[in-house]
C-alpha cells in the first residue's frame, strides 16, 4: 500500500499574479501554494480529531 506524499519538500516554480505555484521535490507534483497552505491545516486538524 502506498502512502500519500506530504510534501515535506516544496519550492517555488512560478508566480502568476496572486499565485506562487510550488513543487514537490520528492513526487514532483506542482500545485498552488494555497492549496499546500490547505493541506497543512487539514492534516492539523485529522491529527487533533485523532487525540
Amino acid at each position: 500500500m502506498n502512502t500519500p506524499c506530504k510534501h515535506p519538500k516544496v519550492r517555488v516554480v512560478a508566480r502568476d499574479e496572486d499565485v506562487e505555484y510550488v513543487e514537490c521535490q520528492d513526487c514532483g507534483e506542482v500545485f498552488d501554494s494555497n492549496e499546500f497552505q490547505d493541506m497543512a491545516i487539514e492534516e492539523t486538524v485529522l491529527e487533533d480529531e485523532e487525540e
